[in-house]
């Protein structure tokens, strides 16, 4: 018998027997339901809230499958979570860990010709209430999760509600479903190991086999080495000389190699970048210092956190994405932080990553909640790092693993942790070593940080406001309310995280909301607000710094305006304290439906206004003006391998859009940031701001526009915006000084530039390329007067 696929259509239905649909697995049974036309579309107006009955049932999936042996396994991977597989009306695996892969013989319950399966999703809410009054103490699960007790259970954190996420706990299976021969011989591991010395590497390769004792053979780069499984395992190791090193996005190529293993009739295959990585902190004057070094460079790394791409699984494809990721890095991006609420991704997203150069930060699956630490807990919290280490740790894209997201401040954030501290920090730290263990006992070679974020290991410090070591998550401008210069206040030495929010642009609004919905007051809207006081947040902020949009389109496009610049305020001054600052990863680069929130990206893809300024402030060589009393100081910054001059011409620019010159100079810029030129805060008047051009000795070009004082107190004239459309092709042109010039399609699609600075006598051409080929687009262009002048 050879391995057969579980995959395709299953029946599916609820305890009651009131809904019975086809289940097209893999898929999520929210998704089914509603392709079976049994329930709305949940992403729609308020839908969500009618919808939750359907974690609090169990639902079980049913179909035959035919064999010609009885000696045979069943293969189950991302089982989604607490479940009861029978086979033959058997049960054959209780399991309750979305994240682990199991195999289960099937040799006593199966029979010649068909069997029957069938797998019940029990009711997260009803399991996680079971264990929750089972423990001794409480663990109370975060204000972002209306769904109760998902810390107890080892499922996604986020399905249960989060500040940016529906709340509906989906349930189904979304990785394997296979029937295997049980004595068939196979690969079960490759444990691969890299040392770098003296322009070679020595790669490790550890095969672990199952039902096989023989010749293994590993061959990669030309060479082909063999030696002997025994007792389930056999090492060899190749010498690859002159290596193709493998490099990030902006700092070099991405060569892979292609690695084959064979034990008998099984073989395994991997894809294998050779690259030296390494996490360093090393103490100094400021505290304790994080970077990340690769082939013995230290580099900036620019990019965002990542959360799973859709909030239903069934609705996740590799082609969607894969083009989240490759808009990371078309955002001049190198690395994204995969959170620790959501899920450890499938295979398909390390080797995208590997190929376009995107490192991983990798966090276990733990994220602002209490959780347990007794013994069976700490088992199934063994098993799926065993299981998910083992499949991923050979990517190089992989830079580090680290504990949990904000595990640490989250003993600050419950009354009863509050007042038993060490009891729960005590909790905290069972399940904190427990997964260091395993995580080194699996790949003895892993990058290890404790928290996210952290001040270092066994320092259980600040992370939120004490900038010196570590990395830090930094909110006080979003949740505290304070101004974006708030940012310059801070020098972290790594910002793992930190945002601002806006509205989904209005593609996205019209998936959810109808025109009698679109006002940020409706209670549309606010369904689609889930961190409280958000949309006020929103609405203070811009009152603060701009003139009030005319409508709510101006309103949504403001909002984007706005997150735009509190994120370039904030990345733009630590990417000049380079190298005290190595790296800025942006809370958050995609949405898993569509809702206000802190992405760049709209759910399905679309860039937000905040993702074309990312690709600006992310450029490899970037000239910002830094503040400071009494002056304005151009620093230039070169992420670039090799050193570059640089240019810069520096004028002050009145609200007609006239240039008047300050001054000009150029530096040699290498590794640090370098202050190329200082002008006076009084040669500008008060109807001017800062305009700067700068040139890199390769060619490249870049400008800036910077503002010294809030936008509402300059009185821009219209700029009567003119523009042509040929095909996808718009050419603009304004009379004056044109701000954040927006072009806006009716259709999903993508612009090659966008909320840029348009001067009178320019001439702008974007091309606008919709994701379906055959949409023809009616487009609107706004500024800044345009959108808050009347």
């Amino acid at each position: 018998m050879t391995h057969l696929n579980l995959a395709g259509e299953w029946s599916l239905s609820d305890d009651s027997g009131d809904y019975t649909c086809a289940m097209h697995l893999p898929t999520d049974g929210i998704t089914a339901l509603h392709e079976a036309g049994l329930i709305v579309d949940p992403y729609w107006g308020r839908n969500e809230y009618d919808l939750r009955w359907i974690c609090e049932r169990d639902w079980t999936v049913t179909r035959n499958f035919d064999v010609t042996e009885i000696d045979i396994d069943l293969v189950l991977s991302e089982v989604d979570t607490v479940v009861t597989v029978s086979v033959n009306d058997q049960v054959v695996l209780e399991a309750e860990n979305a994240f682990r892969t199991y195999r289960v013989p099937l040799s006593e319950v199966a029979r010649v010709g068909t069997n029957t399966i069938s797998i019940t999703f029990h009711s997260p809410v009803v399991a996680g209430g079971q264990k929750q009054a089972a423990h001794p103490f409480p663990l109370p699960i975060s204000k972002n999760c209306p769904i109760p007790d998902g810390n107890m259970l080892r499922k996604p954190a986020c399905d249960f509600g989060w500040d940016w996420n529906i709340a509906l706990a989906p349930f189904g299976i979304y990785g394997t479903m296979a029937i295997e021969p049980s004595q068939t011989s196979r690969i079960d591991r490759l444990a691969i190991t890299q040392e770098h010395a003296d322009g070679a590497v020595m790669l490790g390769v550890t095969v672990h086999t199952a039902n096989y004792t023989g010749d293994v053979s590993a061959t990669i780069s030309g060479q082909t080495v063999t030696g002997v499984a025994e007792n389930g395992s056999c090492t060899l190791t190749v010498q690859i000389e002159d290596p193709n090193l493998w490099w990030p996005a902006d700092q070099g190529d991405q060569p892979l190699y292609d690695l084959t293993v064979t034990a008998g009739a099984a073989t395994a295959r991997r894809r294998i970048g050779l690259r030296k990585m390494e996490l360093v902190t090393e103490p100094d004057e400021a505290g304790l210092g994080f970077k990340f070094r690769i082939n013995g460079r230290d580099m900036f790394c620019k990019g965002a956190n990542w959360i799973p791409a859709d909030a239903l699984p069934g609705r996740i494809t590799e082609e969607k994405t894969r083009d989240l990721l490759q808009s990371a890095v078309d955002a001049n991006m190198n690395m994204v932080r995969i959170w620790g609420g959501g899920r450890y991704e499938p295979t398909s997203f390390y080797e995208t990553c590997d190929e376009l150069g995107l490192l991983v930060w990798q966090d276990f699956m733990f994220a602002c909640n209490l959780y347990p630490s007794d013994n069976d807990y700490l088992d199934e919290v063994r098993a799926e790092i065993r299981d998910n280490v083992a499949r991923i740790h050979h990517h190089a894209c992989i830079a580090v693993w680290c504990g949990d997201n904000e595990l640490i401040g989250a003993l600050g954030w419950y009354d009863c942790s509050i007042n038993d501290r060490d009891r729960y920090l005590v909790n905290y730290d069972r399940l904190n070593r427990a997964i260091e263990t395993q995580l080194l006992e699996t790949d003895p070679t892993a990058i290890w940080w404790p928290s996210s974020p952290s001040p270092g290991p066994m320092n259980f410090g600040d992370a939120w406001h004490d900038d010196g070591s570590g990395d830090m998550h930094f909110w006080s401008v979003w949740h505290e309310g304070r101004d974006f210069e708030h940012y310059r206040d801070v020098s972290p030495r790594f910002c793992s995280e930190f945002g601002f929010q806006s509205y989904p642009s209005m593609n996205a609004v019209r998936k959810f909301a109808g025109e009698a919905d679109q006002n940020i007051a409706a209670p549309v809207l606010e369904s689609h607000q889930k961190n409280e006081g958000g949309n006020a947040r929103i609405a203070e902020t811009m009152f603060r710094y701009f003139r009030w949009p005319k409508n709510f389109d101006d309103f949504v496009y403001m909002s984007q305006v706005q997150q735009g610049l509190a994120i370039k305020t904030a990345v733009t001054h630590w990417r000049s304290l380079k190298p005290r600052c190595m790296g800025t990863l942006i809370w958050q680069l995609n949405d898993t439906w569509p809702v206000c929130s802190w992405a760049s990206l709209d759910h399905g893809g679309d860039w937000k206004l905040l993702h074309h300024m990312a690709r600006d402030f992310y450029a490899p060589v970037l000239v910002t003006a830094v503040p400071q009393e009494g002056e304005f100081v151009l620093r230039a910054i070169n992420d670039m391998p090799e050193a570059c001059d640089v240019t810069v011409t520096v004028y002050a620019v009145d609200m007609t859009g006239a240039l008047r010159e300050l001054g000009a100079g150029g530096a040699s810029v290498a590794e640090n940031a370098v202050d190329v030129l200082t002008v006076s805060a009084s040669d500008l008047r008060a109807d001017e701001m800062l305009h700067y051009e700068w040139e890199v000795s390769d060619g490249t070009k870049g400008s800036d526009t910077f503002a010294p004082k809030p936008y509402k107190d300059y009185d821009l004239p219209a700029a009567n915006l003119l523009y042509s459309v040929d095909g996808n092709m718009i050419t603009i042109t304004a009379d004056t000084l044109a701000l954040f010039v927006a072009v806006e399609a009716d259709v999903q699609g993508r612009c090659d530039d966008n909320a840029f600075t348009l001067l009178p006598g320019q001439t702008k051409v974007v091309e606008f390329t919709p994701s379906n080929p055959d949409d023809k687009p009616n487009f609107t262009l706004r500024d800044l007067h345009s959108a808050t002048y009347a």
